[in-house]
């Protein structure tokens, strides 16, 4: 059945969206299906989806495979207490997860989202460093330009100026921070570069609990691609200074960049992984944070005897049953090779976009191209664009950016590539 004008106009007075206005709300586009890689919009039209719903759809959408999995686990059960109930695919998810993370990894906290594996991982830091008779060891240290979700702790640790949480510091948590790496990733680590991470830690290092950071991709907070060896020394450092690494892979996680996990850039594994976005192809909400068996086994013999932290829905059999297809999905297929196929699509395409006046930067990484601006663009302004141009791309800021499935053909990637610059050549005259 199509969405009508009434259901559009409820929506519009009633429904609040991601970061919009309740007063002066931006229009939205009424979607009916989804399949493959393009959206199906309720007139008839179909588009391109470029941002893989927020970077999670990397299959695209209704794969079979993955519909199967959620149909034969909702005959069985769709839900139950993970409080003293185990089930199959929470332990064969963990299983998967385990073995493909980054060595020593291997204890596992299954969590509803990726601002709840964020919030996770800094309180199994700060438990940790209770346990162990440090409880001044309690603050985060981040980078400016990061972000790592919307619930309060992770806000605290998300750049807090040019960060979109700015108005509630005030009332977060007070954490540390230092700027991003300088070096740019493809590019030998400047010197100096790990100097204010270095000079952060050697005086503060009593009262830091863990360095919290996306590694080599920074998401949301620029689409900013860093050193790896940058990564790499600043895992030393933390070792050096006794502070816990944190790996925010929600978005980056299940070959993004190019790697199975962005750490890989680096050879690093860090104490404590956040995971989410693509660990159900984009199916339904799931997170999972991961960390060792010395920070587990520390934990449990601190004060509180657990970890004290229960989700209701943790755990959630139907999740985990499509998350464990996807990630077969992903490990059966040569994934490495189409990143690959993307990422050279991506620069290729997206290449004469730098001779626009109103565009500073182009980039790509594996399956991420980014079209940096010199300005920010009115989303009101430029979203009715893509969608007339028969593509879907959500700009933030001055970024125009494109993570799309693994599965998008070259012929759908020059569209889409095409389309971006057809827009921004709108908006430049």
């Amino acid at each position: 059945m199509s969405i009508n004008e009434e259901q559009l106009a409820f929506d519009q007075a009633h429904i609040w969206h991601p970061y919009s206005s309740m007063i002066n709300p931006p229009p939205m586009t009424p979607v009916e299906s989804a399949s493959g890689v393009r959206l199906k919009l309720s007139d008839g039209r179909e588009l391109i989806d470029g941002m893989a719903s927020w970077w999670s759809a990397i299959h695209g959408y209704s794969h079979p495979r993955l519909n199967a999995a959620a149909h034969g686990q909702i005959d069985k059960m769709s839900h139950v207490m993970f409080g003293g109930i185990t089930h199959e695919p929470a332990i064969e998810l963990s299983r998967k997860l385990v073995a493909m993370t980054p060595a020593g990894l291997d204890r596992v906290f299954l969590a509803d989202s990726g601002s709840v594996s964020a919030e996770v991982s800094m309180k199994m830091a700060i438990q940790y460093w209770h346990a162990r008779g440090k409880p001044g060891k309690h603050r985060m240290l981040s980078l400016r330009n990061g972000y790592h979700g919307d619930t309060f702790g992770a806000m605290s640790v998300c750049d807090p100026v040019t960060g979109m949480h700015e108005l509630f510091s005030g009332v977060l948590a007070q954490q540390f921070f230092i700027p991003r790496p300088e070096s740019r990733f493809g590019q030998p680590l400047l010197d100096g570069d790990l100097e204010p991470l270095e000079a952060m830690l050697s005086e503060h290092a009593d009262e830091i609990a863990a360095l919290i950071l996306e590694p080599v991709v920074q998401g949301a907070g620029g689409m900013y691609f860093y050193s790896p060896e940058w990564l790499k020394g600043a895992r030393a450092l933390c070792d050096r200074y006794d502070v816990l690494m944190i790996a925010d892979e929600i978005a980056t996680g299940f070959g993004r960049t190019g790697k199975l996990f962005a750490c890989e850039h680096a050879g690093i594994s860090p104490d404590i992984i956040c995971l989410g976005k693509a660990l159900t192809g984009g199916y339904m909400t799931l997170a999972a944070t991961l960390t060792t068996a010395h920070i587990g086994e520390t934990i449990s013999k601190g004060g509180a005897g657990c970890f004290m932290h229960g989700p209701t829905f943790m755990g959630n059999p139907l999740a985990c049953a499509v998350a464990n297809e996807s990630l077969t999905l992903l490990q059966e297929q040569d994934w490495q090779a189409e990143v690959q196929r993307i990422e050279g699509q991506l620069k290729e395409r997206l290449a004469p976009a730098a001779e626009l006046s109103n565009v500073a930067e182009v980039r790509a990484l594996g399956a991420i191209g980014v079209v940096e601006l010199h300005q920010g663009v009115s989303l009101a302004e430029i979203q009715p664009l893509f969608v007339d141009a028969g593509v879907w791309v959500r700009p933030f800021g001055k970024l125009v950016y494109v993570m799309p499935p693994y599965v998008m053909s070259n012929a759908d990637l020059a569209t889409l590539c095409s389309a971006i610059i057809d827009v921004l050549g709108q908006l430049e005259n």
